[in-house]
């Protein structure tokens, strides 16, 4: 484990990553953890004083309610240092202004962010010195491999954290106790007695003014390439020793490396379209193509399914569909593993008897078991009946998670460069099929459930 971070500096500290999410998730951590103390610095290339950070900041730790010592000392010496994150000069002077071991977060779009990691590679760099950077890492796999080089050129691997903030959802973590803790369930974890498994995330929200990064990205880059397969590989991976950061991080490599396309055919195996006008809760919406900042050339998804295998003993044979999309009727954001059928029911029991399956839901996090009974009037007769639990949203937000890992020197929920390589290298296949037109761009009414010829999930 590396050393922990004495002092965060956010970079692009005036957007609405830092106001939405980094800074609500400092401060809930800052009343969980009241003990914890760091020097938080924001910059950016806006004109900002002390003050007027200080009221960003604490603006943004209302929304969580945060409170207690540890919040108002950082509050009392927060302070703001305008700077071009892509100046070797700026960026050289903001870290030899600050003290103890520096922690830099990218909250910047990729391109700025490359920039900056160019810059900070002219000058000599503070010893223990910690980069944070969002996703997308690389636009395909070269380009993931020719940064995870130039990063390796900063600092050592375990002191980058490529965040997918994913990672620290509590519905994700869960995975780990449902499945390794419960001896009814792991040892029928397998292509034996698991017929498929679905990951889903569809939100009812549209583009919501993010043209110019989601039309550049797209369902399938934005979700499916980073969220998704991490999520996948926590629920397919082998048991790993400990939760360590080797260990975990080793276990979702080994089951992505042995991850492709079903039966290698990009075509079959995956399907996009975007939505048109249509009306969700009351609201109209345009066209994706009507949005403002869509270039309707690009002909970019706004929901993208791909089934995927994975070429181990465990999973041999079971299809993994993943699928995410925007500006549905309805959210949906659940991993459903469906357990393979009975084998043989016993002749006087009728009715239908329906594969097992088990859900495991994101915010609310929730579990639910989807198991056939006897029915309540006819004994003879199977109905179906659901068990349910509740897992609570867990004591930090998602982002609340993956800084604490941060500030730690902990890259346990970080993705590892070799991580991020094979993410690319599985999705593609597909993207190179979508860019050749072999997989025709589909439209659905905003509000609906999607294309109606599209077989529904789980």
């Amino acid at each position: 484990m590396t050393q922990s971070v004495d002092t965060l500096v956010i970079l692009g500290a005036s957007g609405d990553l830092t106001s939405r999410l980094l800074l609500p998730a400092i401060g809930q951590l800052l009343t969980d953890q009241p003990d914890r103390a760091f020097t938080l610095v924001g910059s950016s290339s806006d004109e900002l004083d002390d003050d007027g950070w200080r009221s960003i900041v604490q603006t943004s730790f209302a929304t969580v309610e945060a409170k207690g010592e540890a919040v108002d000392r950082l509050l009392a010496s927060t302070r703001y240092v305008k700077a071009d994150a892509t100046s070797a000069d700026d960026l050289k002077s903001l870290l030899d202004a600050v003290e103890g071991v520096p922690g830099l977060y990218f909250a910047l779009p990729p391109a700025i962010t490359a920039k900056a990691c160019r810059a900070l590679g002219t000058f000599p760099l503070p010893k223990g010195l910690t980069l944070a950077l969002e996703k997308p890492f690389g636009t395909d796999r070269e380009s993931a491999i020719a940064l995870n080089a130039q990063l390796a050129q900063l600092v050592p691997e375990d002191q980058i954290h490529r965040v997918d903030h994913f990672l620290g959802r509590s519905s994700v973590l869960n995975v780990l106790g449902v499945r390794f803790a419960n001896s009814i369930l792991e040892p029928i974890w397998d292509g034996l007695h698991i017929q498929s498994v679905d990951v889903i995330y569809d939100e009812t929200l549209a583009l919501e003014g993010r043209a110019r990064y989601y039309d550049g990205a797209g369902a399938l880059m934005d979700m499916i390439q980073s969220h998704l397969l991490q999520v996948m590989a926590v629920l397919a991976m082998e048991p790993p020793s400990t939760l360590g950061a080797e260990d975990l991080r080793d276990a979702k490599q080994l089951v992505l490396r042995a991850t492709k396309v079903w039966d290698g055919d990009p075509v079959a195996a995956s399907r996009r379209a975007r939505y048109a006008a249509g009306e969700i809760d009351g609201r109209t919406l345009p066209a994706y193509a009507d949005e403002s900042g869509v270039d309707r050339s690009r002909e970019t998804e706004t929901l993208a399914e791909v089934t995927l295998q994975i070429d181990t003993w465990r999973w041999k044979g079971v299809p993994f569909t993943l699928r995410s999309g925007k500006a549905l009727g309805s959210r949906r954001r659940e991993m459903v593993i469906t357990f393979a059928p009975a084998r043989q029911v016993p002749v006087g029991l009728t009715g239908a008897s329906e594969p097992v399956k088990l859900r495991l839901m994101f915010a609310p996090d929730e579990m639910s078991l989807e198991i056939n009974i006897n029915g309540s009037d006819d004994p003879y007769e199977l109905e179906r009946a659901t068990l349910k639990a509740e897992f609570g949203p867990g004591a930090l937000l998602a982002y609340g998670e993956v800084l604490e890992g941060i500030l730690d020197g902990d890259p346990t929920l970080s993705v590892r460069a070799d991580t991020a390589v094979e993410c690319w290298r599985i999705v593609e296949p597909v993207l190179s099929a979508w860019r050749d037109g072999r997989v025709p761009i589909e439209e659905y009414p905003a509000g609906s459930q999607g294309p109606a010829d599209w077989t529904p999930l789980g």
